[in-house]
């Protein structure tokens, strides 16, 4: 227990000295520091870990909330969206928390290395768990090395493999580990994720989707919902209003038009989704959305 502390206040410390950088050394390594409390926000998450040192923060997925705190790390198995704030933060002890983005390919390189894992149960694509002294070792080490650039090529990639097998002996391996294997429900579920994802202005076919994921329409729809916390229509429409937001950032179309592109043939029900989802007219976000940014 004292070297799980020390491991998390020395992780403090490095996040700390280094969430301001424009750019970090290591590839899919990424900081976050606020020193305030925020509102939930919708935003579009991939297969990733993310751990907190200090403070709080929260992830909404349909009707399921998952706390995490210091010591504690979410990991995202698939393309989820997911709403999301900092729950625990202030300027004397603002939130501190670093990521690593999950590579399927080298999931399956360590599960290569191991035998036995379950390839065909539904997961849910998203969890959180108490971080092990040895992934909070791991990861310090991986940021001391933010500070020695030019050991970043050759000792990287090695601290990388062992967060890997960490998440994988952990609490949640059998989650992490259906990103790497290509004939999971996970990965075929994907599939059919990756699809409405890159066409979600076009209408959801259900049997075309199953297809995709190479199940029967019954089945598909049951593994969908164990992995995402929702059906098919409604991550659709969670894709469709979070593509309208960004739209809407931009000055260059209006209320009306950005819900045509993103798939809404009525502007009436555009809108009042978007107010149901983000709580405001598209109008009246895109405005605040606007200032913010400027």
């Amino acid at each position: 227990m004292v070297y799980w502390t020390v491991s998390l206040g020395e992780l403090r410390t490095l996040i700390a000295a280094n969430a301001g950088r424009d750019e970090l050394p290591v590839d899919g390594l990424f900081l976050s520091m606020t020193e305030q409390v925020t509102v939930p926000t919708p935003l579009l998450t991939g297969p990733v870990v993310a751990l907190v040192a200090q403070g709080a923060k929260c992830a909404v997925l349909g009707d399921r909330t998952y706390d995490y705190r210091a010591g504690q790390y979410l990991v995202v198995s698939v393309d989820l969206p997911v709403t999301g704030n900092y729950t625990q933060a202030s300027a004397a002890e603002p939130f501190l928390g670093v990521g690593l983005m999950l590579e399927p390919a080298a999931v399956a390189e360590l599960l290569l290395e191991t035998e036995g894992r379950d390839r065909s149960a539904a997961h849910p694509g998203i969890a959180v768990s108490d971080a092990s002294a040895e992934l909070l070792d791991a990861t310090v080490r991986m940021m001391r090395l933010l500070d020695h650039s030019a050991e970043v090529p050759v000792l990287a990639p090695l601290i990388k493999k062992e967060i890997l097998w960490r998440l994988l002996t952990g609490p949640q391996g059998a989650m992490v580990s259906q990103i790497g294997l290509a004939d999971s429900s996970l990965t075929h579920v994907g599939r059919a994720i990756r699809w409405i994802r890159e066409h979600h202005s076009e209408t959801l076919r259900i049997e075309r989707l199953a297809q995709l994921a190479m199940m029967s329409p019954t089945s598909f729809h049951r593994h969908f919902r164990a992995v995402t916390a929702m059906t098919p229509v409604q991550y659709q429409k969670r894709i469709r209003l979070h593509e309208a937001r960004l739209l809407l950032v931009d000055r260059t179309h209006d209320v009306a038009t950005v819900g045509y592109l993103v798939g809404y043939e009525s502007t009436s029900q555009f809108s009042r989704e978007y107010r149901r989802q983000f709580g405001v007219p598209p109008g009246r976000d895109a405005e605040r959305l606007r200032r913010s940014t400027a």
